[in-house]
């Protein structure tokens, strides 16, 4: 474990009577613990995030990962009434936003590029604080994904955001100083940083490092104090136990890419976290059908492109379960959901990865690997593997690639299932989901091993509609999330990029990579009302309220990678989109 450095900075409450009456309002929406400061939202008002449906305390609303909101004042009968309550345009909007806001009583906080944090008043809008961290440009600019920022945690007081040099801090809520700044991410593993949200769970910040496109070592997965900012202990993805290290061949391990990328779950019942694990370093291996003992990284490579269960005290390992072995593709499982569903007395974890396909495992993390309990296909066009056992999870009929032309591997490398996150509804017990339909041609080379640090991605490609489709397409769709039978799909044009949220009000909102913003009636996937927002979406939106009255939060803004293709896959409106801008647009009732 690397020693932290970390800065402490004094917290000044400007208006002492402002600051009591913060507080107090606050520990009346969460405040049970006696043993915490008054107006904390401490790791017990989390474990309850679920019952607070007017705020979203969370990346997705509870450990539950439901996404989903127990708000019905906005419904069925009255959504087409939905106006533009107020918005917000936050400077720094290079390559869009994509950012999940959060809501503790009634404050809205969300991140803009360069992780910079905004803090406004939920009803009206009105500014509160902006934090802006200082970047170390060298090593945020030496990274294919600075500046993104997918969101924050909020915990003890405190607002938490990652950086893409590899830092993590922590905010005052209440004033927007900073409490503390840790580098986390050695300065010697160079590209490495932070894109995704942490996870607070008890007294542990988790979060994960990207960067599995880059050749180095290992992946890592850290656990941080959340009050001190000191790292109580970290988890290597890639050769970070024998198991993993005996799996890459001559040592590839060391430069072997992994990570994870994007915010992971909890069980509360087993007092596990879940976490997906990021592609292996090259994304393109040369090694084709004999990868077992041949290519860049000979072997099933450890625990990239898969699920690790980590006991969030010790991050110790508990299980595991490798999705993809030597993953050829790029088609990881660091897709950031994992949704907790109770059925018949058993507990269920749903996981989608890029693939397409969703994995549904039993909870029991006294399993090694974890426990298949089924594996559906949200895709339409994929054709890297034949199948999925749906009992195993294992891979039939794979597609490895060759050097050369590989022609029209489906999907393309962006994946049938990107980062943005579907909800669950559990009154319906239906989960909705987006998906994407496109394929790419792939000329795989031969390369040598990488220096550390250094973008390895084996192949160059280029983007093309699936076969027999004049277009790609995408599609939202309800479906069981046990065995994924579909309750009705609805085709997209434009394949969304942003998650979608599900409401108590038979609901569903969908905001489209061509900037309407569309509400589906969740039982029949009929479209009930549409705004254009001017700009695509390819970040998060939540509801909460705020006294008597139900608001709706959805980020605008394009500019990401996965988005950048759109204009070679589709043209206009893409190709002259801006993505230097975004705003947060948040809607009500009149």
């Amino acid at each position: 474990m690397k020693l932290s450095k970390i800065k402490r900075a004094g917290m000044a409450c400007g208006l002492a009577v402002a600051c009591v009456a913060w507080a107090g309002a606050a520990r009346a929406a969460f405040g049970d613990d006696p043993s915490q400061p008054p107006g904390e939202v401490d790791g017990q008002a989390l474990l309850r995030a679920d019952e607070k449906p007017n705020d979203w305390l969370m990346y997705h609303q509870s450990y539950k990962a439901h996404h989903f909101s127990a708000l019905d004042q906005i419904n069925t009968t009255n959504v087409k009434d939905l106006r533009v309550a107020w918005l917000h345009t936050p400077n720094g909007g290079k390559r869009g936003i994509q950012s999940f806001p959060l809501v503790v009583n009634g404050i809205i906080y969300y991140t803009a590029a360069s992780s910079q944090v905004w803090a406004l008043d939920g009803a009206t809008g009105a500014f509160l604080w902006k934090f802006e961290p200082k970047l170390d440009d060298d090593r945020a600019q030496g990274t294919i994904f600075n500046p993104y920022n997918r969101g924050i945690a909020a915990a003890y007081g405190n607002i938490y955001v990652g950086t893409a040099d590899g830092r993590v801090i922590a905010i005052d809520a209440k004033t927007g100083k900073e409490v503390w700044d840790t580098q986390v991410v050695g300065t010697e593993e160079s590209n490495k940083g932070f894109t995704g949200a942490p996870l607070v769970v008890k007294d542990k910040l988790i979060i994960g490092a990207n960067g599995g496109e880059y050749s180095g070592c290992c992946g890592p997965i850290y656990g941080i104090d959340a009050r001190t900012g000191k790292v109580a202990w970290q988890f290597d993805t890639v050769g970070g136990d024998e198991r993993s290290r005996a799996s890459w061949g001559n040592d590839s391990w060391k430069h072997g890419g992994g990570g994870g990328w994007m915010v992971g779950g909890y069980d509360t019942v087993t007092d596990t976290v879940y976490w997906g694990t990021a592609n292996p370093s090259p994304d393109y291996d040369w090694g084709g059908a004999n990868w077992k003992t041949e290519g860049a990284r000979p072997g099933e490579n450890l625990y990239t492109s898969g699920v690790v269960a980590i006991d969030p005290n010790t991050g110790k390992l508990k299980s595991y379960f490798q999705e993809l072995p030597h993953d050829a593709w790029d088609f990881d499982g660091a897709v950031g959901e994992f949704v907790m569903v109770e059925r018949d007395g058993k507990n269920y974890v749903v996981h989608p990865n890029k693939g397409g396909y969703v994995y549904v495992y039993n909870r029991d993390v006294n399993n090694t690997p974890l426990k298949i309990e089924n594996v559906w296909h949200l895709g339409k066009t994929s054709n890297f593997v034949k199948n999925v056992d749906p009992k195993t999870g294992e891979l039939i009929g794979r597609r490895d690639l060759n050097v050369g032309m590989n022609k029209a591997v489906c999907p393309a490398i962006d994946g049938a299932i990107s980062w943005n996150a579907g909800s669950y509804d559990p009154d319906r017990n239906l989960y909705y989901k987006a998906g994407m339909e496109f394929c790419a041609d792939i000329d795989l080379q031969k390369v040598d091993a990488p220096t550390s640090a250094q973008l390895h991605l084996g192949a160059s490609y280029s983007f093309i509609a699936p076969p027999g489709h004049d277009k790609a397409f995408g599609h939202v769709s309800a479906r069981d999330p046990i065995s994924g039978q579909a309750a009705w799909e609805v085709e997209y044009k434009y394949p969304p990029l942003a998650s979608l949220l599900g409401t108590k009000g038979g609901l569903v909102f969908v905001p489209g990579a061509d900037g309407w913003f569309d509400t589906l009636d969740a039982k029949t996937g009929q479209k009930l009302w549409s705004h254009n927002n001017g700009l695509g979406h390819h970040g998060g939106v939540i509801s909460y309220k705020v006294g008597e009255k139900q608001y709706v939060a959805v980020v605008t803004g394009w500019g990401s990678h996965v988005s950048g293709d759109y204009k070679v896959l589709f043209g206009e409106p893409f190709a002259s989109m801006p993505t230097n801008n975004g705003q947060l647009i948040v809607f009500s009732l009149p």
